[in-house]
C-alpha cells in the first residue's frame, strides 16, 4: 500500500492524526464530477417541480397517477438500494461469501407477487397509504395508527439510520468533512427537492440516480476483477484470503467458510440456512415489497396496471445486479486487503476502522479509494451520494404521506389540502432532525455487520404485518379483532427476542454472546418463520371466534371480491375529505394580493394560491373511476405476463447455478 493512501483508519477518533491535506477528493477531476452531478440532480428536481401538479394530495403524494413503467422500475430499484447496501452487502460478502446475494435475488419472485396480486387490490380499493387500506378492510382506527407509527419507527431505526451511517463513512473518508456537517449538508439537499417537488421529483431523480449507480458500479467491478483475474482465480484467491495477525483466535473465525461460493447452505450450521433463505426471507420480502409504503407508493403512481407490472419486471432485472456489483467486489476487497478487511485481532481492527469486532464494512469504500483513478473516484462518490439520497428521498416522501394521511387527519379532520401539504413538509423537516440526532447511536451500535443488523430487526418486527396483509387480501373471513390481537401478540414476541439480543449483545466468533441458546440460538430467519406462523394462527383463530365482516363492506378489498361492481359501504367515514366545496369556501373573503416574496415561496412549495377549477359530480366520479381502474389492453397484459415468466426462469437458473 502506498504511503499516501488516505485510508479508512483515519476515521478513528484520534483526530490528531488528521491533517488538512487528508482529503482524497483534492483534485479538479473528482470535484468537477461531483459538482456536475449535483447540478444535474437539482435541475431534474426543479424540472419535475415545474412540470407536475404539486398543490393537491394526489399530485404531491402520487405524482397525479401519471407515471410510466421505466421511471417506476428505476425508482423501485433506487429506493431499495441505498448506500447501506453498498457498505452492508459488500461487507457481509467479504466476511461470508456469496450467500448474501440470495437476499437480493429473492426479490425477483416477490416483485411479481407485488405487481400481479397486491397492487390490483390496492388500486381497486382507491387508497393512498397502506394503513388506509387496512382501515378500509377492517374498520377501526387502532390497526391503522399502530402500523403508521411502527412504520415511522422502522424508517428511522433501520432505513434512515443505516443509510446515513454508511453514507457518512464515504463522505468523511473522501472529503475530510466532519461527519455531522457532511450528513446535514446531504440531508438539506435531499430534503430540498423532496419538499418542493413531491413524489414526481423523487421518481425522476431516482431514475437518473439508478443510471449513475449502475454505470459507476460496473466500472468499479471491472477494476476489481482486473486485479484478481478470472472467476476461477477469484474463487481460489478468496479461499486463501486470511490476515497475517490472528493471535490465539480459532482459525474458523478468520478463514473463509468452505461454503463461501454457495447460496444454499446447511439447514443447521449454515449462515444463512437454506430454509431460512427461501421461506424466512420471503416473509420479510413480502412485507417490504408488497406492504411497505415506500415501495407501494411508486406502483400506485402508475398510469395503469400494465405500467405497474412492467415497472416491477424492470426492477426485478435490476435486482440481478447487486450480486455482481456489490457481492463480488466486497469479496475481492478481502482478497486485496486481507489484513484490514479480514482482521480478527481487536487491536488491529481498532487501528484500521475503529471497530474491535471487525472491519468488513470498509470493504467497498476501500476499493473505491484505492482502485479508482481521479475523476472516476468522484463518479463513485456520486454513486454513493445517489444511492443515499434516492433512499432518503423515498423514505422522507413516504413517511410524510403516512404522517399526513394516517396521523395528522386524526386531529384535523377538516384540514384543507393546503394545510395537509404544509403539515407533510414540516413533518419531513422534523424527521430530518430526528435522523441527525440518531447519528451518534448508529455510530456506536453499528460496528458489526450492518446488513445483518437491518435484516435481524426486520425479522423481529415485520412478520406479523406481513401475515395481516396476506390474510387481509386473500382470506375475507379475517376481521379487525383477529388482525389487531395478532399484531399485538406478534409484536410482543418479536420485541422480546430483539431486546434480549441487544441486551446480551450478538457477540463475535472470538467472544460469543452470553444470550441463552433458547432465545438467541435460533437464526433470525428461522425466527421470522416461527413468528409468521404464530401470527397467522392467532389472526385466523381469533377471527373465526368472533363476528365476520359482511361482504358489502369488502367489495374490491380482497381477492375473492375484487371484481364486484356494487357500491361498497365503508366500515367507517374517511378521516379527511377535500373540503374545497364546503360552504365556507363559497364565501369570497377579501384579501390582499400576496407580495413578490410570498408568491415565489408559495409557488416553490407547490402551494399556489389560485383555486383549481371545481369539478362537477360527474367529473369527480369519472376521475375516481380512472384512479381505481385496473383494466389492461390484452396485448400489453400478455407481454407483461410473458416477461414475468422469463424473469422467474432467470431467477430459478441463477439460484441453481450458484446454489
Amino acid at each position: 500500500m502506498s504511503a499516501d493512501y488516505f485510508g479508512f483508519s483515519w476515521l478513528r477518533s484520534d483526530h490528531q492524526q488528521r491533517s488538512k491535506n487528508d482529503v482524497v477528493l483534492n483534485n479538479a477531476a473528482d470535484i468537477s464530477v461531483i459538482v456536475i452531478y449535483f447540478l444535474v440532480v437539482l435541475a431534474v428536481g426543479v424540472w419535475a417541480m415545474v412540470r407536475t401538479n404539486r398543490s393537491t394530495v394526489g399530485g404531491f403524494f402520487l405524482a397525479g397517477r401519471s407515471m410510466v413503467w421505466w421511471p417506476i422500475g428505476a425508482s423501485l430499484f433506487a429506493s431499495n438500494i441505498g448506500s447501506g447496501h453498498f457498505v452492508g452487502i459488500a461487507g457481509t460478502a467479504a466476511a461470508g461469501g456469496i450467500a448474501i446475494g440470495g437476499f437480493e435475488w429473492n426479490a425477483l419472485v416477490v416483485v411479481v407477487i407485488l405487481g400481479w396480486l397486491f397492487v390490483p387490490i390496492y388500486i381497486k380499493a382507491g387508497v393512498v397509504t397502506m394503513p388506509e387500506y387496512l382501515k378500509k378492510r377492517f374498520g377501526g382506527q387502532r390497526i391503522r395508527v399502530y402500523l403508521s407509527v411502527l412504520s415511522l419507527f422502522l424508517y428511522v431505526f433501520t432505513k434512515i439510520s443505516a443509510d446515513m451511517f454508511s453514507g457518512a463513512i464515504f463522505i468523511n473518508l473522501a472529503l475530510g468533512l466532519n461527519i455531522y456537517l457532511a450528513v446535514i449538508c446531504l440531508l438539506l439537499i435531499t430534503a430540498l427537492y423532496t419538499v418542493t417537488g413531491g413524489l414526481a421529483a423523487v421518481i425522476y431523480t431516482d431514475t437518473l440516480q439508478t443510471i449513475i449507480m449502475v454505470v459507476g458500479s460496473f466500472i468499479l467491478m471491472g477494476f476489481a476483477f482486473n486485479e484478481v483475474g478470472t472467476y476461477d482465480d477469484f474463487q481460489r484467491l478468496y479461499m486463501q484470503a486470511v490476515p497475517n495477525i490472528t493471535g490465539n483466535i480459532s482459525a474458523e473465525c478468520y478463514e473463509p467458510h468452505a461454503d463461501s461460493f454457495h447460496i444454499f447452505r446447511d439447514a443447521v450450521t449454515g449462515n444463512p440456512p437454506w430454509p431460512g433463505l427461501i421461506f424466512g426471507l420471503t416473509i420479510q420480502a413480502v412485507w417490504y415489497w408488497c406492504t411497505d409504503q415506500v415501495i407501494v407508493q411508486r406502483c400506485l403512481s402508475a398510469k395503469n396496471l400494465s405500467h405497474v407490472k412492467a415497472g416491477c419486471i424492470l426492477c426485478g432485472y435490476l435486482k440481478l445486479l447487486p450480486m455482481f456489483l456489490m457481492v463480488f467486489p466486497g469479496m475481492i476487497s478481502r482478497i486485496l486487503y486481507p489484513n484490514e478487511i479480514a482482521c480478527v485481532d481487536p487491536a488491529e481492527c481498532l487501528k484500521f476502522c475503529d471497530a474491535s469486532v471487525g472491519c468488513t464494512n470498509i470493504a467497498y469504500p476501500k476499493l473505491v479509494v484505492d482502485l479508482m483513478p481521479n475523476g472516476l473516484r468522484g463518479l463513485m462518490l456520486s454513486v454513493m451520494l445517489a444511492s443515499l439520497m434516492s433512499s432518503l428521498t423515498s423514505i422522507f416522501n413516504s413517511a410524510s404521506t403516512l404522517f399526513t394521511m394516517d396521523i395528522y387527519t386524526k386531529f384535523r379532520r377538516t384540514a384543507s389540502e393546503k394545510e395537509l401539504m404544509l403539515a407533510g413538509r414540516v413533518f419531513m423537516l422534523a424527521l430530518i432532525g430526528v435522523s441527525i440526532a440518531w447519528i451518534p447511536i448508529v455510530q456506536s451500535a453499528q460496528s458489526g455487520q450492518l446488513f445483518d443488523y437491518i435484516q435481524s430487526v426486520t425479522s423481529y418486527l415485520t412478520p406479523p404485518i406481513a401475515a395481516v396483509f396476506i390474510l387481509a387480501v386473500f382470506y375475507k373471513r379475517v376481521n379487525e379483532t383477529g388482525a389487531f390481537y395478532g399484531l399485538m401478540i406478534g409484536l410482543a414476541i418479536g420485541l422480546s427476542r430483539m431486546i434480549a439480543e441487544f441486551a446480551f449483545g450478538t457477540g463475535t466468533c472470538a467472544q460469543p454472546s452470553d444470550c441463552p441458546e433458547i432465545i438467541c440460538g435460533v437464526h433470525y430467519l428461522y425466527f421470522s418463520i416461527i413468528l409468521f406462523v404464530i401470527s397467522c394462527i392467532l389472526i385466523v383463530g381469533i377471527s373465526l371466534a368472533t363476528k365476520p365482516i359482511d361482504d358489502k363492506h369488502l367489495y374490491r378489498l380482497c381477492w375473492s371480491l375484487r371484481d364486484r361492481t356494487e357500491e361498497r359501504i365503508d366500515l367507517e367515514e374517511e378521516d379527511w375529505v377535500d373540503n374545497q366545496d364546503s360552504a365556507s369556501m363559497d364565501v369570497e373573503e377579501p384579501s390582499e394580493a400576496p407580495g413578490i416574496f410570498k408568491k415565489a415561496l408559495m409557488c416553490f412549495c407547490g402551494l399556489e394560491t389560485e383555486k383549481a377549477p371545481r369539478l362537477s359530480a360527474e367529473e369527480q366520479a369519472e376521475m375516481q373511476r380512472k384512479l381505481t381502474d385496473t383494466s389492461e389492453k390484452p396485448l400489453w397484459r400478455n407481454v407483461a405476463n410473458a416477461n414475468a415468466l422469463i424473469l422467474l426462469c432467470v431467477c430459478v437458473f441463477l439460484h441453481g447455478f450458484f446454489g
